[in-house]
């Protein structure tokens, strides 16, 4: 994983605030966090061999960061203290019932992630590198183009992302926010069939769209897309879901799944995360994955044709 390391605040609210608006919290908590870190965690847990590579500050929170990352089995040792530069830090107001949430992050050390940090041996020979765009674009496209295994992008914060990226891209996992940004397409409710056109139009390589709620649309490089329903759970905090889709995605095709069924093992591993507080309070082990798996409903084709 190469990526950001923060530390998140979250706040729980009874509603998330609007435009302008006051709301009281109820109680705030400091948790490890980072789109990066988090999947690189989620990758962890699950048993993957997997390495972090980044930059945190010099300070408590970058400690604790690493500690965070490091309990779960993630090996630190890329990861490089920045002098004179907070942790990056993101604080996250969670609506108490729904468990969903608004975020707002501060860089911070991620900022200062320069691609001559990412020309190592955990990047360049791994199965799979995960990728976002929480640190600058010129790492994010040093770490593809150094690449000899299977790329993974998360498309976020949305960007414009440079053809050469997209090229160098596998994996292409955005939200259906993402995805709209990304096609140039406004705003509005999709078809799955619709989404999967837009997500043609992007790249030649294999796009999943996570869907919330509604689970997850494959939109492979050589087939027909499909659209995997979430495992049934009651929700209590949505922070990280995404990343702990795509770290399992990841763990997933580095042990040869196909892309239907690493979707699936993805759908099952972000559905449990949600069942408990932060981005990482109830990331699932190997052995939750199998227990919860035969409760996932099986993938449905889309008819793209009509949209």
């Amino acid at each position: 994983m190469v990526g950001s390391l923060n530390e998140d605040v979250l706040v729980r609210v009874p509603r998330l605030p609007g435009r302008g608006e006051t709301v009281v919290g109820r109680e705030t908590v400091l948790a490890p966090g980072g789109k990066g870190a988090n999947q690189a965690a989620a990758a962890g847990r699950l048993g993957g061999a997997v390495a972090a590579v980044g930059r945190v500050g010099d300070d408590p929170a970058g400690d604790r960061q690493l500690a965070a990352l490091a309990g779960t089995g993630v090996d630190v040792t890329a990861v490089v203290r920045t002098p004179e530069v907070p942790t990056g830090s993101a604080t996250i107001p969670v609506e108490d019932g729904s468990g969903e949430n608004l975020i707002v992050v501060v860089p911070g050390a991620n900022a200062q992630l320069r691609p001559a940090d990412v020309d190592v041996a955990a990047v360049r020979e791994a199965r799979v590198v995960l990728l976002q765009l929480e640190v600058p674009l010129e790492t994010v496209q040093a770490a593809a183009a150094a690449a000899t295994g299977t790329v993974v992008l998360t498309p976020a914060p949305p960007q414009p992302l440079p053809p050469g990226l997209l090229t160098r891209v596998d994996v292409l996992v955005p939200n259906e926010h993402e995805l709209r940004q990304l096609a140039g397409a406004p705003a509005g409710d999709r078809t799955p069939g619709e989404l999967a056109q837009l997500a043609r139009g992007l790249t030649a390589g294999t796009v999943v769209v996570t869907l919330g709620g509604r689970g997850a649309l494959l939109v492979p490089d050589d087939g027909p897309a499909l659209l995997q329903p979430p495992l049934p759970v009651r929700p209590v905090d949505t922070t990280g879901a995404g990343d702990a889709f795509c770290g399992a995605l990841a763990v997933a095709l580095a042990a040869g799944s196909t892309a239907a069924e690493a979707v699936a093992t993805a759908a099952t591993v972000a559905a449990l995360s949600t069942t408990g507080p932060g981005a990482r309070g109830a990331l699932p082990d190997a052995a939750a994955l199998a227990a919860a798996r035969p409760g996932l409903p099986a993938a449905v084709p889309v008819d793209e044709a009509s949209g």
